[in-house]
């Protein structure tokens, strides 16, 4: 039996990956009394008269909704809602397994921007956070700002900061197993969706100074045909130095290459071209940009993709956990850069100096530390 078929026939047996579960005991009329009517009635009247002791009364305080509209879902595009639900239901577990928080899978039969906004800021009474999951860009990014603008709780579009979180805490250590100066290195991201623009925009502000992004159509310049409206905000503080041409064209003398596009897409003669000791992140997938022997072959120095069986996965997993976690627990408004920042220094902290090699920049998945060392630096960072 393949993976696949093996994958699908227990999402049968699960009937469904998470189910409810009571914290109360009902065994008597007197059990009863207590968590439903007419004793429910208690914590009712306290909560209307001050909303905030919600988080003391209720599931609130450690809930958060996962919500998608179905419409970028892993590899599969555009599959709508019924289809995203096991990916949901998915990462609701990841919360809960890895980071002790309750998450509610909500696939949105719309992909109408103001209708899920309107949604979400109605729901969220529920929830002490939101949790956005395979939107399309450019409507993620119009969907996140506005959410976070009009709720009290803090909204987060993992695709994009979850992935940019990790990026960044692998380049940290690969910056050390290179002795690279992030002032000094030329970066190239390719793909410039949810994950190429929040990968950029966080590279940037913990002080890389030249990051080029390219798509399909090769290096993305101000006058680029087929720019969204956040793309060409993009331009104004990428590609500062003008460059045109292909994607091999941007990689002549670069040192750091992050992709979040598509596969094999790069070859070794352009891995070659790059500057000596070349950082690779190959992170599409199931098949990379670039097959990590064929890139070390080619002279890089460090590669990390999205997958488990190579080494140095760049995987969302030893972030967004601890990322809410941390925001819950300190009750947090909002995920601010700061909190990000400190997010991608923690995880990078994680592997020790005298542990970091090529092929160990990051920690796994499964290492006990990341949720509670992410947590507390996300704590840290709470501002008023």
């Amino acid at each position: 039996m393949t993976v696949n078929e093996q994958a699908l026939k227990l999402h049968e047996e699960w009937n469904g990956k998470i189910e409810t579960t009571s914290k109360c005991k009902i065994a008597s009329r007197e059990d009863l009394a207590l968590a439903y009517t007419p004793g429910v009635a208690e914590p009712c009247k306290v909560i209307a008269k001050d909303k905030e002791a919600a988080y003391k009364y209720t599931i609130k305080s450690n809930t958060i909704a996962v919500v998608s509209d179905g419409s970028a879902v892993l590899g599969l595009g555009n599959i709508g809602p019924y289809a995203a639900m096991p990916v949901m239901e998915g990462k609701a577990v990841l919360f809960k397994e890895f980071g002790g928080v309750n998450a509610v899978p909500i696939c949105l039969d719309t992909q109408d921007t103001e209708e899920i906004i309107r949604t979400v800021a109605a729901i969220a009474p529920g929830f002490g956070g939101i949790n956005l999951e395979d939107i399309s860009a450019p409507r993620c990014f119009e969907i996140e700002t506005r959410l976070k603008e009009m709720l009290d709780i803090p909204v987060f579009h993992d695709d994009q900061h979850g992935t940019a979180i990790v990026v960044l805490a692998g380049i940290i250590n690969a910056l050390k197993v290179t002795g690279k100066n992030k002032e000094e290195c030329q970066v190239v991201v390719n793909g410039a969706g949810s994950a190429g623009v929040a990968i950029t925009k966080l590279l940037l502000t913990y002080g890389f100074r030249n990051v080029t992004m390219c798509d399909k159509s090769g290096i993305l310049s101000k006058g680029s045909e087929g720019l969204n409206w956040m793309q060409e905000s993009m331009m104004d503080v990428t590609n500062l130095t003008h460059k045109t041409g292909t994607l091999a064209d941007a990689l002549k003398g670069a040192d750091i290459f992050v992709g979040v596009s598509a596969p094999n897409i790069v070859t070794a003669d352009m891995v070659a071209s790059m500057n000596h000791d070349a950082i690779l992140f190959a992170m599409a997938n199931p098949v990379p940009e670039i097959m990590p022997d064929v890139a070390k072959a080619a002279g890089a120095r460090v590669i990390g993709t999205g997958r488990s069986d190579f080494p140095n996965q760049v995987n969302n997993v030893v972030a967004f956990p601890g990322i809410f976690k941390g925001a819950l627990e300190g009750r947090a408004k909002q995920i601010t850069e700061k909190m990000k920042l400190a997010a991608a220094n923690a995880i990078a902290g994680l592997v020790a100096d005298d542990e970091l090699s090529d092929v160990n920049i990051l920690p796994e998945a499964f290492d006990p530390r990341v949720a509670d060392v992410v947590s507390r630096a996300v704590m840290d960072n709470i501002e008023d």
